[in-house]
């Protein structure tokens, strides 16, 4: 376990920069000519900051909130993840995922990939959000395959059994024949421990990979959305924002802690996502406040580092949504063996999917 524990820190570590990378990659995107002059008749900076001010705050408290919940299952039974309630709740915050991937970020890459302010030569000769969003799928089916087969067989080679009996060969022919009947039942036991424990191993890597890259994938776009935010100067844009990014975030939040919780993280490791998730809105609303004087979502440079990053977001969060959240889920034998479990898990996973679709109306 101890063994497992290093490998969760290291993957938690090895991807750490590349979310770094991600957060400050929107930056470049200032100072960018305009395509139009934005419509500022509804400016108001002061009202406006206020508004960043409480953005920041209640986003953080729900994103923190709703990723920690299920981590803190450890303490609430009823929160844990063998128990059926918490099927429930990850097949709620799945669905959260997906109409996040498909209602929310698809469709905004797809306006800013195809935007007037573009050339139409390439960007309206081609689909170029669909194709990246394809990309951003394939790329994390190779991630999620790659990462899962090398952290397996690196725990594999660290706990591979010594076979004595092969070691001791014909010399020790006569012992075995004398006790033959409790040195078989003793022998198989120990090959079905050995047997459930690689297979615990695996699922706990299997669910520490799934964990960090759907944090990637929503790391990128609440970045962008609070970058977004933090640049506009229209209180009666951001006003409704406050409240749907909230619940956004808090949905999210449940759909990564759950994950999260599966993998069996230690202590530390598992604060540091949920912390980086917590911060990755509010830190883009902050940089969206600094850049608020040379920043427009309308410059060709925003259009397509958005649209791109949106794009991919959005293939990442569909794979992860539908391969590794629901199919693992609704296709285990404990949900096919469950009637009542799985009607409720559909349930559950139609009102996430519902209730992220309705946000679509303010944010």
């Amino acid at each position: 376990m101890e063994r497992l524990a290093s490998f969760s820190s290291t993957k938690v570590s090895s991807i750490l920069p590349l979310l770094v990378l991600v957060l400050l990659l929107p930056v470049l995107v200032s100072g960018d000519c305009t395509c139009t002059p934005a419509d500022n008749s509804g400016s108001n900076k002061a009202e406006a900051l206020t508004y960043k001010v409480v953005a920041i705050a209640t986003i953080l408290f729900g994103g923190a909130v709703g990723v920690c919940l299920p981590i803190m299952g450890k303490r609430f039974p009823a929160l844990r993840p063998e128990n059926d309630i918490f099927f429930v709740i990850k097949a709620f915050a799945a669905g959260v995922i997906l109409a996040t991937a498909f209602i929310h970020i698809l469709p905004d890459a797809f306006s800013q990939l195809t935007d007037p302010c573009l050339d139409q030569n390439p960007w309206g000769n081609f689909p170029f959000a669909g194709f990246v969003a394809m990309l951003g799928a394939i790329g994390t089916l190779m991630v999620d395959s790659f990462a899962t087969a090398y952290f397996q067989k690196a725990q594999s080679n660290k706990t591979k059994p010594v076979n004595l009996d092969e070691e001791n060969g014909e010399n020790h022919a006569a012992h075995l024949d004398v006790h033959s009947h409790a040195t078989s039942h003793g022998h198989a036991h120990g090959l079905a421990a050995a047997v459930v424990s690689d297979e615990s191993a695996s699922e706990l890597i299997r669910h520490g990979v799934i964990s960090q890259v759907l944090e990637l994938g929503i790391v990128v776009h609440s970045v962008i959305i609070g970058i977004s935010l933090g640049a506009s100067q229209d209180p009666t844009v951001i006003k409704p924002l406050v409240a749907a990014l909230t619940f956004h975030q808090f949905f999210e939040g449940m759909g990564l802690g759950g994950c999260v919780s599966q993998a069996n993280f230690k202590n530390k490791a598992a604060a540091i996502m949920a912390l980086f998730f917590s911060l990755t809105t509010p830190v883009g609303i902050a940089i969206g406040i600094g850049i608020t004087n040379v920043y427009s979502e309308s410059s060709p440079t925003a259009l397509i580092v958005e649209g791109v990053l949106d794009a991919a977001a959005s293939g990442i969060l569909i794979y992860m949504s539908l391969v590794d959240l629901l199919a693992a889920d609704f296709l285990n034998s404990r949900l096919q063996s469950n009637m009542k479990l799985q009607i409720w898990a559909q349930i559950a996973l139609l009102f996430g999917a519902g209730c992220m679709s309705v946000l679509a109306k303010w944010a």
